[in-house]
């Protein structure tokens, strides 16, 4: 649960300043922590590192949609922003509350990029 909600946190601590670099440290932390000596925590860290690591490289899809098309691109990224921020939110509530309840919970549409 833990792995979930530390994305959450660190998303909306650092999404001023830093582009919500935080979405990935936490998972990651509990990930590199807990991997060996707690299956379940291994499993949902990986799949919660996964599925943010998978929402930022779209944003910076997005970002770079907008920047190549000098600000036309705005116009496609700004909506889409809005709909994955929100589905970025609900997928890490379920999640955590999933993980709470001790079943795990995959993320749909998420790369798995960590093994």
């Amino acid at each position: 649960m833990f792995a979930h909600l530390s994305a959450l946190v660190g998303g909306i601590l650092t999404s001023g300043w830093a582009g919500s670099i935080g979405c990935f440290i936490g998972p990651l932390i509990i990930w590199l922590v807990k991997k060996d000596t707690m299956p379940f925590v291994d499993d949902q860290a990986k799949e919660a590192l996964n599925f943010n690591i998978t929402v930022g490289i779209v944003f910076f899809a997005l970002f770079l949609l907008a920047f190549l098309t000098l600000g036309l691109g705005l116009v496609i990224a700004i909506p889409l922003w809005i709909i994955i921020g929100i589905a970025w939110l609900v997928f890490t509530i379920i999640a955590a509350i999933k993980a709470n309840e001790g079943v795990a919970y995959r993320y749909p549409f998420t790369l798995r990029l960590v093994k």
